[in-house]
């Protein structure tokens, strides 16, 4: 079903400015109970796990949604800060009704939102969410006090979660001997990584890891790098670990300090399990996953698929094609035979066991993948613009795309969230893809 019907829910929950509708307390105790009331549709008595990270908001979230949980009937177990992926483990992990995640991700501390997570530990339908918005249009039905909920908090979450990690890693192999610095963004894998990463032998350097509930994802972790690549250097570490707020994606830095986005990890992790002469019937990215990787995974005899922008897309199509591996740019990584959803510690244990399996660096190991330059331009639009109908952007599109051939390709996709079309264009040649992104562009101005 389409996001357009959906009042609340987006393209990964519900997400928006604390203080303002819909992420405000009375929003919260009606959404939990709204979706209590969902739940019990199918069962009698379900219990839901809600963790959050780390933003000061999140208290006030947390009480909300438990008492709306609690009015209709339903219990709640509480995990306190926990990654979003740490959260979908431990709701498949405890036999859970429901997971939900309080965090905006990597958004600033302002903003919050909630994610949901099924029992199997993976992100809701689109049917579910439409569920869910017409059990908020409709009066509360509160029980009585011999049917409310209960609440109790999970005291070992986290280190069952750290286990777990742990657990992705190969038996054979360690991280003995390697500096790593693990960067957390000052968010819900403060308490996490450096663990994980610990007790893997490797000696750890922390920054990002001192949450005070307004740092979240401010000036550290996978959306501002710099921090990882100047304390790399600083400490002399042989590689660098950045999550986002909720600990979902990931970038890595190797001891050069060379950043390595999510397209280039995908193909290492691939390119890792060719190598153990497994077989990978195919990859899924998204329409921004950078056309070099596609031309080398093509190589490799792997098919590749596009899907829309947003791991619950990429997602979807691995489940309906029964494959396992597949991501985004940004760092959102799925293995999913490791977990059910992206997890930004488990896709560096991936790519430092192709370091530490081969010897050789990351740099050596993507030698031949030389990442397309894209150009992205935005172009804003007077609302109600018909822009997909305009003939002009029809003809310079088709001599664009005449004029890239094999060595490029063009993409033009409205915005989700601003009245913004945006322009992308890939080629092997930089200037070649800044003249064309600018000519489509032009034509929409």
């Amino acid at each position: 079903m389409s996001n357009v019907t959906r009042k609340y829910f987006g393209t990964d929950g519900i997400r928006g400015t604390v203080g303002q509708s819909p992420i405000t307390a009375d929003f919260m105790l009606r959404l939990g109970h709204s979706v209590g009331r969902v739940l019990k549709t199918t069962e009698a008595r379900p219990t839901v796990l809600i963790g959050k990270d780390t933003r000061i908001s999140g208290y006030m979230i947390e009480s909300a949604l438990e008492a709306g949980f609690a009015s209709a009937g339903v219990d709640v177990l509480l995990t306190g800060p926990l990654p979003t992926p740490g959260v979908a483990y431990m709701t498949r992990a405890l036999r859970l009704s429901l997971g939900v995640v309080i965090s905006a991700s990597h958004n600033p501390y302002a903003d919050n939102g909630i994610k949901f997570f099924s029992a199997r530990g993976e992100k809701l339908s689109d049917a579910w969410e439409h569920q869910v918005e017409a059990a908020l249009a409709q009066p509360a039905q509160w029980v009585d006090s011999a049917h409310l909920g209960k609440a109790r908090r999970i005291d070992d979450a986290r280190g069952r979660y750290i286990e777990f990690c742990k657990g992705t890693f190969s038996a054979e192999l360690s991280l003995k001997g390697l500096k790593i610095v693990v960067d957390a963004a000052h968010g819900a894998a403060y308490h996490v990584a450096p663990d994980v990463f610990h007790e893997l032998g490797a000696e750890v350097v922390a920054i990002g890891c001192s949450p005070n509930g307004t740092n979240i994802n401010d000036g550290f972790g996978a959306t501002a790098p710099e921090a990882l690549v100047d304390a790399v250097k600083a400490h002399g570490a042989h590689y660098g670990v950045a999550l986002d707020g909720d600990a979902d994606r990931l970038q890595l830095v190797d001891a050069s300090g060379r950043l390595y986005n999510g397209d280039e990890l995908l193909y290492l992790i691939v390119a890792d399990r060719l190598a153990q002469g497994l077989a990978i019937p195919g990859v899924v990215g998204t329409l921004m996953t950078n056309m070099a990787v596609e031309l080398a995974l093509r190589e490799r005899g792997v098919e590749f698929v596009r899907a829309k922008v947003g791991d619950r897309y990429v997602l979807e199509e691995l489940v309906a094609r029964g494959w396992q591996l597949g991501g985004e740019g940004s760092g959102h990584l799925l293995a999913l035979d490791k977990h059910t959803t992206g997890d930004g510690i488990v896709s560096a244990l991936l790519v430092l066991q192709t370091a530490c399996r081969t010897g050789r660096s990351l740099a050596e190991l993507l030698q031949g993948v030389t990442l397309f330059p894209q150009t992205l331009v935005n172009v804003r639009l007077s609302p109600g613009t018909d822009w997909q109908s305009s003939r002009s952007l029809v003809q310079a599109q088709a001599e664009v795309t005449r004029e890239l051939g094999s060595r490029g390709r063009v993409l033009i996709r409205p915005s989700g969230t601003e009245p913004l079309v945006r322009v992308m264009v890939e080629a092997s040649d930089a200037a070649l893809a800044r003249r064309c992104a600018e000519r489509l562009a032009q034509t929409l101005r």
